[in-house]
């Protein structure tokens, strides 16, 4: 019981720092994607720098939710669980490339921007394109990524009664709407960073603390582990 409230409580602690280091990462990111010019001005680079080691500290929480919640998850339904810990996984590298496609214009601001004989124009360009790589990458990590392992989580949460079941709704509800609205952006319907981007965010937003506030306060739920399933399960009960 006490392994268990121990798991609890590192996973919601984890689910916290996700949160706060994936707002205070992109606030802190500010002035490399909103200046186009940014790679060849006086620079901000000690915030951007900051923001990218809050980002690593996301990719770590990122990880640790994964980790830590699969040996409990994978009781329920293991194919899913598994489902869940790649996804996870496959976050976390995603937001990896964003954070050297931003540390990059960083590197390329300091070492180049005052150098004689550069070519501030491509300097600009290649600037602007590492941006739009970071760019896609924020859509597809912590949007459509997301999105799916909220669903998976969400579904082996209700399925298990590990929490109660209307904060695993919010994950139900959450995951394909941060989806749809990923898709929606990608063909070009509202930018991300948006009214209507920030709400479709709000559910699985209000999911995750949710689910980080009641396995840090209660720990999980006395709940039945699925039967196993497969070829021995089914010599053993013949047998």
């Amino acid at each position: 019981m006490s392994s268990t409230r121990g798991t609890a409580v590192t996973a919601g602690v984890f689910f916290l720092i996700t949160e706060i280091t994936a707002i205070a990462g992109l606030v802190l990111y500010g002035p490399v994607l909103s200046d186009a010019n940014y790679i060849v001005g006086a620079g901000a680079d000690d915030r951007v720098l900051t923001g990218g080691f809050l980002e690593l500290l996301l990719v770590v929480a990122v990880i640790g939710t994964a980790v830590t919640l699969y040996p409990v998850v994978k009781r329920q339904h293991h194919s899913i669980a598994l489902g869940y810990l790649c996804s996870r996984l496959l976050e976390a590298a995603i937001i990896v490339v964003g954070i050297l496609s931003v540390l990059s214009v960083v590197t390329l601001r300091q070492d180049l921007a005052g150098a004689v004989g550069t070519d501030q124009a491509s300097l600009v360009t290649v600037g602007t394109s590492l941006v739009a790589i970071h760019d896609w990458t924020f859509l597809f990590g912590p949007n459509f990524a997301l999105g799916a392992n909220s669903l998976l989580l969400a579904y082996l949460m209700y399925r298990s009664r590990l929490v109660p079941r209307f904060i695993a709704v919010l994950g139900l509800v959450g995951g394909p709407l941060i989806c749809a609205s990923a898709t929606a952006v990608m063909f070009g319907l509202y930018d991300q960073i948006s009214t209507w981007g920030s709400i479709a965010a709000l559910p699985v937003f209000a999911w995750e603390v949710s689910l980080a506030a009641y396995l840090i306060l209660r720990g999980f739920k006395p709940s039945p582990v699925s039967a196993p399933s497969g070829p021995m399960h089914t010599e053993l009960s013949a047998a």
